[in-house]
């Protein structure tokens, strides 16, 4: 699983460069034995014009453009591509209201597809794109896409968010091994401070990390019942379990010394900077997040396998904590454009695309894993396809925006309040309850 190697993932990259420069224009069959439409549409999509909005940048943003780039290169549409930046919401909505919103959307919370089929804002998928996700996706995949039972969205893009990754001379210098409980976390992160380096660089400014790092430890202290419970606001956030996991998260965020920056200059850290902080720069030891992080340690000079290393979030409690990411697309504008996109996304050959790219994990269930560059995304996407009854998606994700997906509000911002003073454990609660109760009501 820590074998994989930088070299192998730019090879990856070159030979999918390479593919999406000379996409075939001949029709390839899916799973389902039928043709996708972007195969059949090549001709009528001569001159089609097609934006997708998607919160994507630097090295995310390119690798999806070459997947956008092996669609039009195979069907002959334009497509254009628009970054949304951290807030989604903020910026779809003033669209969605002026009547020009992009044809396609890329929602990083499912939650979003209910709120957003509410307002009539979504356009229900065709039959033709159906058929591709029935063909290729499991149904609970298929539902974190659907809004009253209805299919909107594609799952396109998941993430295996139950990771530590690590700089490998900062382990061997403290002489530390990759802990498999989180009192040898703790343990070991005071070693690694001991011998000169800060051990965690937290990503504070982005708040989705935090909440990320939260869900990882209540679903291990709380097991997979209370988690259910609290992701649909079934149990208060002032509940005793939420105290017991921001108690271990003050375990971390209570030492300065176990902070790059401390905790004010983790507040001013987004994500990807701090995975440059421990893979650019050197000053961090490890950093909490999903596998996405190789993109960005690549992209600061380190091997993947050597220089970065990851291992599995340890065990708070008696709970092995596997949670999940998506992101959904969505069509905005009713054209056939916009569906042809979302079927070829939908299908084993789209998948294939982007499965050759770094930091891309499919929950295609028929983009076989050899597409991946290394080993390590391989056993990755394997744990994705198969995951068992103890993983869960991402928390906040599956809450209303306004509380789990806004930046500067709701759990993004208790949680950073949390950081800033991690010794108010039960302001953090009667604050995280209080933005539920508005988002739930």
């Amino acid at each position: 699983m820590r074998k994989g190697r930088a070299a192998a993932i730019l090879a990856g990259l070159a030979v999918a460069v390479a593919a999406c420069g000379n996409a075939p224009t001949t029709t390839e069959p899916t799973a389902s034995g039928s043709a996708p439409a972007s195969s059949g549409a090549a001709k009528t999509l001569q001159g089609v014009k097609l934006e997708v909005a998607a919160k994507w940048t630097g090295a995310e943003q390119k690798n999806f453009e070459q997947v956008l780039k092996a669609f039009s290169d195979k069907t002959g549409a334009e497509v254009t591509y628009a970054s949304t930046g951290e807030d989604t919401g903020a910026y779809l909505g003033p669209r969605i209201q002026g009547k020009n919103p992009p044809d396609v959307a890329i929602l990083p919370q499912p939650g979003l597809v209910q709120q957003y089929a509410d307002q009539d804002a979504l356009k229900p998928l065709t039959p033709e794109v159906v058929q591709e996700i029935d063909a290729n996706y499991t149904p609970y995949w298929k539902e974190l896409g659907s809004a009253d039972g209805k299919p909107y969205g594609v799952l396109i893009k998941a993430a295996h968010k139950s990771l530590i990754w690590y700089r490998a001379q900062a382990f061997d210098d403290a002489g530390v091994q990759p802990a498999t409980t989180w009192d040898e976390l703790v343990k070991n992160a005071q070693t690694i401070a001991d011998s000169g380096t800060p051990p965690f660089s937290l990503c504070g400014a982005s708040g989705w990390t935090l909440t990320d790092l939260f869900e990882n430890v209540y679903l291990s202290t709380a097991g997979p019942e209370n988690y259910d419970k609290l992701s649909k606001h079934e149990i208060p956030w002032t509940d005793p379990t939420v105290k017991t996991a921001l108690e271990k998260m003050g375990e971390i965020f209570g030492k300065k010394e176990f902070v790059v920056g401390g905790n004010s200059g983790a507040l001013q850290t987004d994500f990807p900077s701090c995975v440059s902080e421990v893979y650019s720069n050197n000053k961090g030891a490890m950093v909490i997040e999903a596998d996405f992080v190789a993109v960005e340690a690549v992209n600061s000079g380190a091997k993947v396998g050597e220089q970065a290393k990851y291992f599995p979030f340890p065990k708070v409690g008696d709970t092995a904590p596997v949670i999940l990411g998506g992101d959904v697309a969505v069509a905005m504008k009713d054209s056939p454009g916009a569906m042809a996109l979302l079927q070829f996304l939908a299908s084993k050959e789209g998948g294939e695309v982007w499965a050759k790219l770094p930091g891309y994990l499919s929950p295609n269930k028929n983009v076989s894993p050899d597409n991946y560059p290394d080993e390590l995304t391989k056993q990755l996407g394997q744990t994705i396809i198969s995951a068992g009854d103890a993983v869960r998606y991402d928390m906040s994700d599956l809450a209303p925006s306004a509380f789990g997906g806004t930046d500067g509000k709701g759990e993004w911002k208790v949680l950073q309040d949390f950081l800033r003073n991690p010794s108010d454990v039960k302001g953090a609660q009667e604050a995280l309850e209080a933005e539920a109760k508005k988002a739930w009501k």
